[in-house]
């Protein structure tokens, strides 16, 4: 994810971040930002922290909006997600496998070191960065199918999130781009949030400065967002 506004810049800065980055039924609209490009930072290794934990395992997938982009440790809408769950009686243990400035390309590379970890549930969220490249949507959208086949052919259960484009790129790009995801849900049988950012765009505080990444208060917002996406999937 790039430092500048959405749609601004193709260019990223360095994520400020030391750990990398990993949906309801709200409607994405085209004024809003997706994630920027930013060259991408390694995930840590939670291998030793995974296998410590027996509960079934979420993973959250994703580019700069999962990896927490711009906020502290412990400040991303996974670590949110963890104490929702823990509130709620939910005994899973949830894995941030975001990192910045992923496209679909690069989460389909990635895609074998999250299966390995034998998850239960996959939260999968891609395509900002595609979008914001300009990149064919139908290799997007081919990445996406890729990524979520592989996925529930390991047994595991998935959840979609998408993401929108600043106007700026086009009426027609974005209707397609936007029309992606539900397409993919619908074909797959998955859970779908149009928005990922719900209710968090366009809220005092709850957006940093460059209109695309959430705040701390913000992926708050986004954990409740996915809350909700998975709960029917959860077992207690």
């Amino acid at each position: 994810m790039a430092c500048l506004a959405a749609g601004l810049a193709l260019t990223g800065c360095k994520d400020a971040r030391s750990h990398a980055e990993a949906p309801s039924t709200a409607s994405p609209t085209a004024s809003t930002p997706a994630p920027n490009p930013q060259p991408a930072s390694p995930a840590p290794d939670s291998a030793t922290a995974t296998a410590a934990d027996t509960r079934p395992l979420l993973v959250c997938f994703g580019d700069s909006l999962t990896a927490g982009y711009g906020t502290d440790l412990g400040e991303s809408y996974p670590d949110d997600l963890q104490k929702l769950l823990d509130a709620h009686g939910y005994k899973y243990h949830v894995l941030n496998e975001g990192i910045s400035g992923n496209t679909t390309k690069d989460g389909l590379e990635r895609i074998q070191r999250v299966i390995a970890h034998h998850p239960q549930l996959v939260v999968v969220e891609f395509g900002g960065n595609d979008g914001l490249r300009g990149l064919p949507i139908e290799q997007t959208e081919a990445n996406l199918s890729n990524i979520i086949q592989q996925l529930q052919k390991s047994g595991a259960k998935v959840a979609l999130a998408g993401i929108t484009l600043p106007p700026d790129y086009g009426q027609d790009y974005i209707r397609k781009f936007d029309a992606m995801y539900p397409a993919l849900a619908k074909k797959y049988h998955v859970r779908l949030l149009p928005f990922l950012l719900k209710n968090v765009y366009g809220m005092p505080g709850d957006m940093q400065d460059d209109a695309t990444h959430a705040t701390a208060r913000g992926n708050m917002q986004i954990a409740l967002n996915v809350e909700a996406l998975v709960q029917p999937l959860l077992n207690h």
